[in-house]
């Protein structure tokens, strides 16, 4: 988050600039009895509805944030007075010998299942609606969910104006730079002359229809998790919930785009497309894949090299003044609480003791990872995968 000089004159004490889950997260916490700690710029509601949220880290650096997150999201459940949150089981599934999807399964504490290849097939959770190819094994756990990210972003909003936050839309910002999602490239390089290897993506979020008589069985209600599919096509799903009788189903990652001149139509059939031969392959009889998804909703990801997030001090002449929360990847939004506590504590006190203390090490995430060394975390995740 960029953090300003301590405020004076009726001043702010921080300003965060963009106000998505990890902006908003990233508000600190009144310290005076003025109340003016934060200004933010929200950006516009997300169109994504609901987000899972595993799928299981893939290295073992995340763990730790992610039970950080849960913690959080309670809370801040509590203090609002509602949910956003809805807790369903996670499947896991692909090829037995896919080093990420082993890599997810020992990161996130997931149970192998029985595969299809195996004479008890029938017998693992939701054989009834997965069928997996020869080769394949499947993992499940408790640790699923489905956040609602609109509601999400609006209760933090909420709890920020309740702390003494004053949010600002349509501001122009000048000189200052933060959690601006797909932006972050744009603005830190033209304020802090600091390049960020965050290239957005074009990605497509898919809704199909259930078949009929299917629709109950691919519901929370009914136990249904939260999956993700590795192997050739990364597939990631919720259940059904936020429009009845539909499903999302998408494929992970996207087509390199301009934030600022992307085209909300492009890339459609080439996103969607490839979802459609696995469900079919995996989910037959279950989900009607004729005609494309019903819904298509356009999405950008905010991606790095190595698909690691960027938490960090700017640096050069802002020192310790600016910090930058950028390039998550496809994978961050669950992580919100966590990461905005980070940034918060880095703006303000110089050091994040709320990731020593739930063992979160951010020398990982640092922006220095990639000079002279393009690929940033890569060569090391694919020796831990």
């Amino acid at each position: 988050m960029a953090a300003a000089a301590a405020a004076t004159n009726g001043g702010f004490d921080v300003i965060v600039v963009g106000g998505g889950i990890m902006g908003i997260v990233g508000v600190p916490r009144r310290r005076r009895a003025r109340p003016a700690p934060g200004e933010v710029r929200p950006a516009p509601p997300p169109r994504l509805v609901a987000r899972r949220v595993p799928r299981h880290p893939r290295h073992a650096r995340y763990p730790p944030m992610v039970r950080l997150a849960a913690r959080l999201w309670g809370d801040a459940e509590a203090e609002a007075g509602y949910r956003v949150l809805t807790p369903t089981p996670h499947l896991d599934m692909g090829p037995r010998a896919d080093p990420a999807l082993r890599a997810a399964i020992e990161n996130g504490g997931a149970a192998e299942v029985v595969g299809a290849s195996d004479d008890s097939a029938a017998s693992w959770p939701w054989s009834a609606v997965f069928r997996l190819p020869e080769g394949w094994t499947a993992a499940s756990s408790e640790l699923g969910g489905v956040i609602k990210a609109t509601k999400a972003v609006a209760m933090f909003q909420s709890l920020a104006a309740k702390n003494g936050a004053v949010l600002r839309d349509r501001t122009e910002v000048i000189d200052i730079a933060n959690q601006v999602g797909a932006w972050a490239s744009k603005l830190v390089k033209s304020v802090a002359g600091v390049d960020l290897p965050v290239q957005p993506l074009h990605t497509l979020i898919c809704y199909w229809k259930a078949r009929p008589g299917r629709e109950h069985e691919l519901t929370p209600e009914s136990g249904f998790p939260t999956f993700a599919s590795y192997g050739d096509t990364c597939i990631y799903s919720t259940p059904s919930m936020e429009f009845p009788g539909l499903i999302k189903v998408c494929a992970h990652g996207g087509a390199p785009c301009d934030p600022d001149r992307r085209d909300w139509c492009a890339g459609g059939d080439a996103l969607a497309d490839p979802v459609a031969r696995w469900i079919d392959e995996l989910m037959p009889g279950h989900v009607d894949t004729a005609g494309g998804p019903v819904i298509r909703q356009s999405c950008m990801y905010s991606m790095t090299p190595d698909e690691d997030f960027i938490i960090d001090f700017v640096g050069g002449e802002f020192g310790k003044d600016v910090v930058v929360g950028a390039g998550f990847s496809g994978h961050g939004f669950k992580m919100g609480p966590a990461v905005g506590r980070i940034l918060a504590e880095m703006a303000m006190d110089g050091e994040a003791k709320t990731a020593a203390e739930a063992g979160v090490e951010l020398g990982y995430f640092r922006i220095g990872r990639f000079e002279g060394n393009p690929e940033g975390n890569r060569a090391e995740n694919k020796v831990k995968f």
